[in-house]
C-alpha cells in the first residue's frame, strides 16, 4: 500500500477514519484508499450520501453566516474534519474582520492537514482532542488564547454527534460544553437520522453496518432525540429541519432528495 507523502508519521492508513471518508465524499484529496473503499461501501445502500454531505456544508455555511449576521464572530467547531473550500473560518472571515475560530478533531491527518492550511492565520487555530473529553477542549491553550469564553461563542457540532453511541454520553457532553459558553451563544448542529432518507430504512441501515464493520459507529437518532441535544437552548426559526430548509438560499424544489436525509438546527443560550 502506497503511503501518501503528507501522511502524518505514525498513521496507520489500513484503518479508515470517517473525516477522510467526508473528505472523500465532498471530493477531497486527503483520503486514503481504504477510506475511499469505505465510502464506496456504504455508498452502494446509499448512493445519495455525496449529496447529503454537500448539503450539510452548506448548512454550516448559512448557519456562520447567520451568526456573524447576530454578532457573534467567535467559533469552535469541534469533529471539524479536513479543511477544504469554503470552511468555517473562510466563511467566518469573509463577514467579518474580527472573526476567531478554533477548530478541533481527533484524526492526526485532518489536524496536520489543518495547521498546514491554517499557517499564519493569526486568528484561527486546531485543536488535536475528541468531543468526549470537553475539559480538553475548553482548557487547551488554543481555545483559552483565541477565544473569550465569557462572551457569545458560535459551537458547531456539524456531523459529528452521530459517532458518538449512547454508552459515550453524548448528551453529558454537550451540556459540559453548553455551560462553559456565555449566555447568548449559538449551537449549531447537524445530525444523522433515518427520517428524511429517500430509502426504506432496512435499506438505508447497510451503510449504518459499513461504518460499524469499520469500526465507526454510526447512530441513527431520531428528531426528538436529536432535539434533546438543544436542552438549555432556544431554537430559532425554523427550529430542527432538514438541512436544505433551513434558511435557504434558494428557492424550494432544487435540492436532491437525499439533501433532505437527517436534522439541522440552530440553538441560542438564553
Amino acid at each position: 500500500m502506497d503511503r501518501p507523502h503528507w501522511a502524518p508519521p505514525g498513521i496507520d492508513i489500513s484503518v479508515p477514519s470517517v473525516s477522510r471518508i467526508y473528505d472523500y465524499y465532498l471530493g477531497g484529496s486527503h483520503n486514503f484508499e481504504v477510506d475511499r473503499q469505505t465510502a464506496r461501501r456504504a455508498m452502494e445502500f446509499m448512493p445519495g450520501l455525496p449529496k447529503t454531505m454537500q448539503a450539510n456544508r452548506a448548512f454550516m455555511r448559512r448557519a456562520v453566516r447567520y451568526a456573524v449576521a447576530e454578532g457573534i464572530t467567535q467559533f469552535l467547531d469541534i469533529g471539524s474534519g479536513i479543511p477544504t473550500f469554503g470552511n468555517v473560518h473562510e466563511v467566518a472571515q469573509a463577514a467579518s474582520e474580527r472573526a476567531r475560530v478554533v477548530y478541533v478533531d481527533h484524526d492526526p491527518v485532518a489536524v496536520a492537514h489543518s495547521r498546514a492550511v491554517l499557517a499564519g492565520d493569526e486568528r484561527t487555530d486546531i485543536v488535536p482532542a475528541d468531543l468526549r473529553k470537553p475539559q480538553d477542549i475548553l482548557n487547551s491553550p488554543q481555545v483559552t488564547d483565541l477565544l473569550d469564553l465569557d462572551r457569545p461563542v458560535a459551537l458547531l457540532l456539524v456531523a459529528v454527534l452521530h459517532f458518538l453511541e449512547d454508552g459515550d454520553d453524548p448528551y453529558a457532553h454537550v451540556a459540559e460544553l453548553r455551560d462553559a459558553l456565555a449566555p447568548g451563544s449559538l449551537l449549531v448542529l447537524t445530525h444523522a437520522s433515518y427520517e428524511g432518507i429517500p430509502l426504506p430504512e432496512e435499506v438505508a441501515s447497510g451503510t449504518v453496518q459499513v461504518y460499524r464493520d469499520a469500526r465507526n459507529p454510526l447512530v441513527m437518532r431520531n428528531r426528538d432525540e436529536v432535539a434533546g441535544f438543544f436542552e438549555g437552548f432556544e431554537l430559532v426559526a425554523p427550529g430542527l429541519v432538514s438541512m436544505p430548509l433551513w434558511r435557504p438560499d434558494a428557492p424550494e424544489g432544487q435540492e436532491d432528495a437525499y439533501a433532505f436525509a437527517g436534522f439541522a438546527g440552530v440553538g441560542r443560550k438564553a
